[in-house]
């Protein structure tokens, strides 16, 4: 997908530096696909609330069928790096659907982002409303490589945006990632679990070409 400069944040932590010499063990443990819920589901995209651990009504994130997401291996035998997982997938997701619903003040992308990540996606959102695009085709994210310090998770992963696109909200035209240019970013992430329980996206950046395929 062609995408506008995502602000870059502050530099990730000293876990993340650890992450980073362990990505071997920290990641997901299945290799099985796990969609995204209500991807193949048409109509409006939308949003619905429900229970996770902690106790904190989440709103589950629902994607049309215009756009699918894929997440690989996105299983981790530790149920607190499993948490990071969840959290961290639905950020992405609720960062999708404020894309495709025009709004950087959307509620899942609040619940999930915080701090300068959310000013980050704010920012990113508009760059979508601004142009008048939106989102169409599928991304597949996959090898999520985990890690806890004393002060939060870690999360980095890949997007694989080759059959991605925007898409003109008044045209309809359609544009991809230009042929010269990776379709791969890595996302490069810091959560600290709130009060209710939920692990909060703190700091995000992503790297162009960071992943292989």
């Amino acid at each position: 997908m062609h995408r506008p400069i995502r602000l870059m944040t502050a530099a990730l932590t000293a876990s993340a530096a650890l992450l980073l010499t362990a990505c071997g063990s920290g990641g997901g443990d299945d290799d099985s696909s796990d969609k995204i819920a209500g991807a193949d589901e048409g109509g409006k995209p939308k949003a619905s609330a429900s229970a996770g651990p902690g106790g904190a009504k989440r709103p589950g994130v629902e994607l049309p069928k215009t756009f699918k997401a894929d997440f690989v291996s996105w299983h981790n035998s530790d149920a607190k790096k499993q948490a990071i997982l969840d959290d961290g997938k639905e950020r992405l997701k609720a960062e999708y659907l404020a894309i495709m619903d025009a709004d950087p003040q959307a509620k899942p992308l609040s619940f999930y982002t915080s701090m300068q990540a959310l000013k980050s996606s704010q920012k990113y959102v508009k760059g979508y409303v601004d142009t008048n695009d939106s989102l169409v085709g599928s991304v597949r994210v996959f090898n999520p490589q985990v890690s806890l310090s004393d002060v939060g998770g870690v999360l980095f992963y890949c997007v694989d945006e080759s059959k991605g696109y925007t898409e003109n909200r008044k045209t309809k035209k359609r544009v991809g990632t230009p042929d010269d240019t990776n379709p791969v970013l890595q996302y490069r992430t810091t959560l600290r679990k709130n009060p209710d329980g939920v692990w909060s996206t703190v700091s995000l950046e992503t790297e162009r070409g960071g992943c292989d395929k």
